[in-house]
């Protein structure tokens, strides 16, 4: 039967792909309905869902009786609000400061503020392959934290996409803007602080995973996979994270496509006590010296997307030349064969002082 989103009950079975504005469901058929999946349709003003006749739990579905105010209060509410993944991206980081702000003042998380500029940013995430080579360059050393948290947002969400989520993406996304959510429980002088951390600082940071874990454990429409991601996001493999030094069987994999997507954004990222790096140097980078600690799956995900280049891409190499890519190999797709504009060819897969800097065009 087909109904508004407004009469869906949790427990509700999905029949038919439902469709936003790309050509991939934004709810894949035969995805059993929760309270945040239904708030994720209303947001996004699907007018009608395609759902069996029976609950999950083989009860008979009823539909609830429509409110005629609703699509017109939700239409009032979008009005203003950003469109482009851009906008909403710098939006996002304005409200999660917000929020921050207000969890530095021993606030609780107000899940349902997180969402209503987290969905719509979810909602491009079919944009966000096309940012990816910018996202990095949005922040600045100064509003860092914020931009990371959304970042490591984003990038977790579309990165579980990529590898097959499509039913959790959005759990495992929310669960990146939350990861640093205790740092509001830290000393307030370790944000953006400048130059080395000491070895107390780094003490006390690393508290941070279990501040965040004990700020949304009670939050009731998080699911344990968000709760243990935020706590394991930065253990490592071969047991060397932290706060609990578990291994690879003890972690969640959530945390381990999250570890991939925050390592990336904070080192491509200009922070105050470190410049950025090119995003093609750092995947080289995780690979050799983060072997056995990240997951091998999510590292060659993020490799893949940020790596798929097409023949004739316009690039800026690391001495500044510019030139297009005429040869990638498969084994090594951060190092591809370039013709540079004075006609000369480099095989960047033999000369190793040279990389990658910027994509042009």
């Amino acid at each position: 039967m087909q109904v508004h989103p407004s009469q869906l009950v949790p427990g509700c079975i999905v029949v038919t792909d439902v469709m936003g504005k790309t050509n991939r469901p934004i709810v894949p058929k035969n995805t059993t309905l929760d309270e945040q999946t239904i708030e994720f349709l209303m947001k996004f003003l699907v007018e009608k869902v395609e759902v069996s006749s029976r609950l999950s739990y083989g009860a008979p579905f009823i539909p609830k009786e429509v409110l005629p105010e609703e699509p017109v209060q939700v239409k009032t509410e979008t009005v203003e609000e950003p469109e482009t993944f851009e906008e909403l991206y710098f939006h996002s980081v304005q409200e999660f400061k917000k929020l921050f702000e207000g969890w530095q003042s021993s606030q609780s998380i107000d899940i349902n503020k997180l969402r209503k500029f987290v969905l719509p940013l979810f909602e491009k995430i079919e944009e966000v392959h096309d940012q990816l080579y910018d996202i990095h360059q949005y922040s600045n050393s100064k509003d860092y934290f914020y931009h990371h948290a959304v970042a490591t947002g984003i990038l977790s969400a579309y990165l579980s996409r990529q590898m097959g989520y499509q039913k959790e993406w959005i759990q495992v996304g929310i669960a990146g803007f939350l990861a640093d959510s205790g740092m509001a429980r830290v000393d307030e002088d370790l944000i953006g602080k400048q130059g080395k951390f000491t070895d107390k600082d780094l003490k006390e940071m690393r508290n941070h995973p279990t501040f965040s874990y004990r700020m949304v454990e009670n939050i009731p429409s998080l699911s344990k996979g968000v709760k243990l991601a935020v706590l394991q996001h930065h253990e490592r493999l071969d047991g060397s994270g932290y706060p609990l030094k578990v291994k690879k069987a003890k972690i969640h994999p959530y945390a381990t496509i999250i570890a991939v997507c925050d390592m990336y954004h904070a080192m491509t990222s200009e922070r105050a006590h470190q410049a950025k790096q090119s995003p093609f140097l750092v995947i080289e980078r995780m690979e050799r010296e983060q072997f056995g600690k990240l997951d091998h799956e999510a590292l060659q995900a993020l490799v893949k997307s940020l790596t798929s280049f097409s023949i004739g891409t316009r690039v800026r190499l690391s001495n500044e030349q510019e030139g297009e890519i005429v040869f990638i190999e498969d084994k090594a797709p951060t190092r591809p064969m370039v013709k540079l504009d004075n006609g000369k060819i480099i095989t960047l897969r033999t000369d190793m002082n040279l990389y990658i800097q910027d994509i042009i065009a």
